[in-house]
């Protein structure tokens, strides 16, 4: 590492906070205290000792104690607290220092995640829908499967079929006197919600109207 690097430039953060870029393009948030204490102004070097200390100090125990601060308030997938942090201004190697922290003590488990969402979510959306949201939060495909054939797999026949006939209820939708051009656009409608093609057709081929 270099005796010292350029900072390059300052610019507001938030209220009291300030953000530094670096002349190799890295950049950090600090307090506006901070940066008087540490006599930091665009153009002039920062001392190898500082930026240690920023680096090594200051903070990789601020973005710990963020992470943890954000676990108490509701429970995160590691891509969405990792984000939270980089949206935070942490550095990519911080954030990966506080992840590493806060998965050591297990505070964050993407099976469990993925495990807890599919037995909560599971008589309210399809699979496709669970699939396609705990993909969105940053959880593999490999455990999401995992959560959905311990959790899900054994009902899903019965799960889908309940579920279709919760929308058939809500849209006031009479099986027994549509047209099959209104059984199409309903099927469409169904299958953008994710449910199988043949769940579809099982359920619209019902008499239901008395549910």
């Amino acid at each position: 590492m270099a005796d010292a690097r350029l900072v390059a430039q300052i610019g507001e953060s938030a209220r009291s906070r300030v953000r530094i870029v670096l002349d190799d393009g890295l950049s950090f948030v600090l307090y506006k205290g901070e940066l008087r204490r540490y006599h930091l102004c665009e153009g002039q070097e920062i001392a190898q000792e500082v930026y240690k200390e920023i680096m090594e100090e200051v903070l990789p125990k601020r973005a710990k104690l963020r992470a943890m601060n954000l676990l108490k308030a509701r429970a995160y997938t590691e891509k969405q607290l990792s984000d939270k942090l980089e949206a935070g201004g942490y550095p990519g190697r911080i954030v990966e220092e506080a992840m590493a922290y806060v998965r050591s003590y297990g505070y964050t488990d993407d099976r469990q995640y993925a495990a807890d969402f599919v037995e909560y979510n599971k008589e309210r959306k399809s699979r496709a829908v669970l699939f396609r949201d705990l993909l969105r939060k940053g959880i593999s495909q490999e455990v999401i499967e995992e959560a959905w054939q311990e959790h899900a797999s054994e009902n899903e026949g019965e799960l889908e079929r309940e579920q279709i006939l919760s929308w058939i209820k809500k849209k006031n939708f009479i099986v027994s006197e549509a047209t099959f051009a209104e059984k199409q656009k309903f099927s469409a409608f169904l299958y953008r919600k994710g449910f199988q093609i043949d769940a579809i057709r099982s359920a619209l081929s019902l008499d239901i109207t008395s549910i």
